[in-house]
C-alpha cells in the first residue's frame, strides 16, 4: 500500500502518548479495547472501544490511559505514516 497505512497501537494503563501533529496526513483512530482520554486540538473527550476519531492534517493530538486496562486502537493514515510528517509539540 502506497497511499495509506494501518497500525495497531496500545497505550498501557497509566500511560500517555507524546502530543504531535501531521502537516499533510489525515489520521483515523478506531478504538478496539479499553477507555481513555483524547485531546484533539483544544478539545478533550473520553474515548472507549467502538469510538472512531478523525484527525485532520495539522491538528495536534494526544492520548491518556488513566484506567487499569490497555487502551488499544487502530491508526489509519492517508497518505501513509511517515516520520518526516510528524511534528512533536513538546506537550
Amino acid at each position: 500500500m502506497r497511499n495509506q497505512s494501518l497500525a495497531e497501537a496500545t497505550v498501557p494503563p497509566g500511560g500517555e502518548t507524546a502530543e504531535h501533529y501531521h502537516p499533510r496526513t489525515e489520521e483515523l483512530y478506531y478504538f478496539v479495547a479499553g477507555a481513555g482520554r483524547m485531546r484533539l486540538g483544544a478539545d478533550e473527550a473520553v474515548v472507549r472501544a467502538g469510538d472512531c476519531v478523525v484527525i485532520p492534517p495539522g491538528t495536534s493530538h494526544k492520548l491518556w490511559n488513566p484506567g487499569s486496562e490497555p487502551l488499544v486502537l487502530l491508526c489509519c493514515c492517508v497518505p501513509a505514516y511517515s516520520d518526516d510528517d510528524t511534528v512533536m509539540t513538546g506537550r
